[in-house]
């Protein structure tokens, strides 16, 4: 839990039950870190009270709901579907469009006392100057570092016109949320204003070594002492996924019965799949599905050098994995190296590789690491992450109201 949020009273300026605007352009049942932050954060203001009004483009799978959360809490939500389009690099998505006479009129009815606008598309932009007009308070996240993914999709000369423009975005609300102090700190530095932290929790029942399962193992080929590899996320350029694949095979020259498992679905699917003919590729996974394919492994390999947070590092601690991953982001925040996981400087690729590959041997420490991760992660619920929210919300809403 953090220790500098202050204990939250009710005043005359600050309603005890908030009327809170949630602007996104994802959002559960879709598959990915920002999805899952921001369904949480909704799940939990709805269990204290909140009322959350909801608004986000129309998803491309449809508007059904999904076992994605895995929780006995199904939070009430005002929603307002806006139209959107596809993003070519990013078709699992859909990027909201202007809607300022859509929200204008939402918000004549139903004016939120602060909006939380957690993507910064031209949806969110529109949010952020319609809730102008409206004298609505707002609090911006910036989940993704979108300006670095243009070196990898062949568009680096836009990464500083990308750069500028979330700048300029972000400096229009009362504040900017970020997930780790080192991110706040480089945000400052290229001059965003009012810049804070919100840590990020997991969910050690959902995640947790209780998930294994022995049937899913024998399906991937592993005996009862063979171990498993696990990647989990978005297979995609960004997500360095070459660099997987090679500790992975420095791993097999010495333990020839590892399993790599691939979690996941992206643009570089078909590439992988095609190539990749001693990799198990297991698609997108939600609920107790995906619980159990990350307790059903050993080792988890992270190689993403691109992430703001890392969701899945939580998740992998929590299910009980060895993690090894880039000293950076969630891993630096979380692991103690050597105690609860592996970390390797970024950018050390063959440090990466041969820390990976000395591992593959050592059943023993796979096992005391990933002990060590789960109790770790025990300790990192999101209700202390809501609780910082939730004063982040009214320390900021009242100050732009």
């Amino acid at each position: 839990m953090q220790t500098d949020a202050p204990a939250i009273t009710a005043c005359s300026t600050s309603p005890i039950h908030l009327h809170l605007g949630i602007v996104t352009e994802t959002y559960p049942p879709e598959i990915n870190g920002v999805a899952l932050t921001v369904g949480r954060l909704a799940e939990e203001m709805s269990r204290r009270g909140h009322r959350i009004q909801l608004v986000r483009p129309r998803q491309g799978h449809g508007d059904c709901p999904a076992d994605t959360l895995a929780t006995d809490f199904e939070p009430p939500l005002a929603t307002t579907l806006v139209a959107g389009v596809t993003m070519p690099w990013y078709r699992e998505l859909r990027l909201g469009l202007p809607a300022g006479q859509r929200l204008r009129q939402l918000w004549r009815r139903e004016r939120p006392d602060v909006l939380y606008v957690a993507t910064e598309g031209l949806l969110g932009w529109s949010a952020i100057r319609e809730a102008a007009r409206h004298n609505i308070p707002v609090i911006s996240g910036f989940h993704t570092n979108f300006h670095s993914y243009s070196t990898h999709y062949q568009v680096g000369f836009l990464q500083r016109p990308i750069y500028d423009y979330l700048r300029r975005l972000h400096n229009r609300t009362a504040c900017t949320l970020v997930p780790t102090e080192a991110q706040r700190q480089a945000l400052l530095a290229d001059n965003f204003h009012n810049v804070e932290v919100l840590g990020r929790g997991v969910d050690s029942q959902r995640f947790s070594p209780t998930w294994r399962n022995d049937e899913l193992r024998r399906a991937w080929g592993l005996r009862r002492h063979d171990q498993a590899v696990l990647y989990v996320g978005r297979l995609a350029a960004e997500k360095n996924l070459p660099l997987a694949m090679h500790a992975f095979r420095a791993m097999r020259e010495r333990t020839p019965n590892l399993r790599l498992i691939i979690v996941g679905d992206g643009p570089f699917y078909q590439e992988l799949y095609a190539n990749e003919r001693d990799v198990i590729f297991c698609g997108a996974q939600t609920g107790t599905a995906l619980a159990e394919h990350y307790a059903s492994a050993d080792i988890f390999l992270f190689p993403s050098e691109t992430e703001t947070f890392g969701n899945v590092t939580l998740e992998a601690m929590a299910s009980g994995l060895a993690v090894v991953a880039f000293d950076y982001a969630a891993a630096h925040l979380h692991i103690e190296p050597g105690r609860d996981g592996l970390l390797i400087p970024l950018g050390q690729h063959e440090s990466f590789i041969a820390t990976a590959s000395a591992l593959a041997d050592q059943p023993e420490r796979v096992r005391q690491l990933g002990a060590a991760a789960r109790r770790k992660a025990q300790r990192l619920d999101w209700r202390g992450v809501a609780d910082r929210f939730e004063w982040l919300l009214r320390t900021y809403g009242q100050r732009g109201a």
